[in-house]
């Protein structure tokens, strides 16, 4: 079973943006699509550790603010050609409630 934490409401996060939770020391972005998707990663960089939470976001994707590397919202895979990944954390949207399990379903980059 699943233990989810409620982080905030979906209003809180602006569309093509993020917002950051801090669980235990790390830093999680919580990233909100134009289509109202939300996504969780690890808030750093496989590359040079920048804040993903302060990147660009378009279609599924974030372009780290430090050096342009492209990760997937969805897998927290970097778009080739770059390489690297980022932890991805489980999201549920639910009554406008954005709430997170804290154990990465993808622990790359954890």
């Amino acid at each position: 079973m699943t233990d989810w934490i409620e982080v905030c409401d979906l209003e809180d996060i602006p569309q093509l943006g993020a917002r950051v939770v801090r669980i235990d020391n790390d830093d999680i972005a919580v990233f909100r699509t134009s289509q109202d998707e939300v996504f969780a990663l690890r808030d750093r960089c496989p590359h040079k550790e920048g804040p993903l939470s302060q990147g660009i976001v378009h279609g599924n994707r974030v372009t780290c603010p430090l050096h342009n590397l492209v990760m997937d919202l969805t897998s927290g895979e970097a778009v080739a050609p770059d390489e690297g990944c980022a932890a991805v954390y489980p999201v549920k949207v639910e009554a406008g409630c954005v709430s997170i399990a804290f154990t990465p379903s993808t622990p790359c980059g954890a």
